[in-house]
């Protein structure tokens, strides 16, 4: 088959809707770091909007380095990147620079790079090439633990550091499943989730005392030749050994911040003024912008200062204030649309190691997105997750540009495969 240009073939819907996330994020970066004096000007390099327009025009040329790659070389040298990316993250622990209690950044002078942001390029390529090959088959148990190896190198390397980041690469588990691993991990960890906030809640011979009458209905319930007593009872200790260890890693293991957002969300505790500050400063931004927003620059809050870390990872504080509910809408829709988009594209792919990844793209901005947007509505906890393309930050936006385009330039090339 003749090889056809990438320009010709390049998902340009997707491009579209990522230009327009990039230029409403550096908008709403700018709104929310503008200073109050006369003397403001878009390449101001001391201000966040100057220093995240060069981060934006540097992903041009990024971009084409991406696309101009061999249609093949992703897949030829998943491993490779896999494995530096490994490394670069090891790395942290003697060289990270340590900002606002974490060391995931490499500091150069005054630049910085967060290899986590980086990671999930090359996680999603390396989970895609082993995924891709005709003899792995996920019903093997053996096959299982080597794919959920590659999920959790990265996670127990970056979690020391960066927990939030760490949560976001759980995401890969749903590809397993697309791809065929067995459902009782997806429910394995949902009950997991379900019987750690409950514990939180109430005391744990509460919550076994649930667990119990749960078991016994779904016992009772089944057909005859199909109760097992000694696995129903094996299934009450592993219960209520989790739901007793609760306390020990809420106390020991998380650490205080950790504790006291999740002690606010589940209603325990009520400080408006110290770590609760933040989410009750967005709640009242988003809630004050009404059904179409105060206006560009004329968000009081915004203008006011009144939510910290505005321009990062509470950034769509600004759209709901400014823009209303309306423009929120907006923004959200785009994003699901950029998302059930890479699904379409993902589903059209002729191999498998395309499909793979461009699910494991999905999935990154899909996690990404509902994390941060009920974080700052207040109905999770806050772990420092940005929202793709429009959070301020060189690595988030290059990390996040890189992850999506290697998987445009994928499709692109598919109609150069056999």
């Amino acid at each position: 088959m003749k090889n056809q240009s990438v320009t010709n073939n390049l998902d340009w819907v997707s491009v579209i809707i990522y230009i327009i996330l990039v230029i409403m994020g550096w908008l709403n970066i700018y709104s929310s770091s503008l200073s109050l004096s006369d003397d403001n000007y878009i390449f101001d390099m001391t201000q966040f909007y100057g220093k995240q327009f060069m981060y934006i025009f540097l992903s041009i040329p990024l971009i084409f380095v991406v696309l101009s790659a061999d249609g093949k070389f992703y897949e030829k040298f998943s491993i490779i990147i896999f494995g530096i990316a490994l490394l670069s993250l090891a790395g942290l622990f003697v060289f990270g620079k340590t900002v606002k209690g974490q060391a995931n950044w490499y500091s150069f002078g005054s630049f910085g790079i967060q290899p986590a942001e980086f990671a999930k390029a090359a996680t999603a390529l390396a989970l895609a090439k082993y995924l891709s090959d005709v003899q792995v088959n996920l019903k093997d148990v053996y096959r299982q633990i080597q794919a959920l190896a590659i999920i959790f190198l990265p996670i127990i390397l970056i979690a020391p550091h960066d927990p939030g980041s760490a949560l976001i690469y759980t995401m890969f588990i749903l590809v397993l499943y697309r791809e065929g691993l067995p459902p009782w991990y997806l429910w394995t960890g949902f009950i997991a989730v379900i019987l750690f906030v409950l514990s939180l809640i109430f005391e744990p011979y509460v919550v076994i005392l649930m667990s119990l009458i749960l078991i016994t209905l779904v016992y009772f319930k089944s057909r005859l030749v199909d109760r097992n007593i000694v696995a129903s009872a094996i299934v009450l200790v592993l219960i209520s050994g989790f739901v007793f260890s609760v306390d020990y890693v809420f106390d020991n293991v998380f650490k205080q911040h950790h504790r006291d957002r999740f002690n606010i969300l589940l209603g325990k505790e009520v400080d408006m003024k110290g770590i609760g500050y933040n989410t009750n400063q967005s709640e009242i931004a988003i809630g004050s912008g009404g059904w179409f927003g105060k206006g560009f620059l004329e968000g009081t809050q915004t203008k006011g200062g009144f939510v910290p870390e505005q321009h990062t990872d509470y950034i769509f504080t600004t759209v709901g204030e400014e823009w209303g509910f309306l423009g929120s809408l907006v923004v959200i829709g785009l994003f699901v649309s950029l998302i059930f988009r890479i699904i379409y594209l993902a589903e059209r792919q002729k191999t498998k190691f395309s499909r793979v990844y461009g699910y494991c793209v999905a999935s990154i901005l899909f996690m990404h997105f509902f994390v941060n947007i009920a974080m700052v509505a207040g109905i999770f906890p806050t772990i420092g997750v940005p929202l793709p393309f429009f959070s301020y930050g060189g690595s988030g936006l290059w990390g996040f540009t890189i992850l999506l385009f290697i998987f445009l330039k994928m499709d692109a090339n598919k109609v150069n495969e056999w």
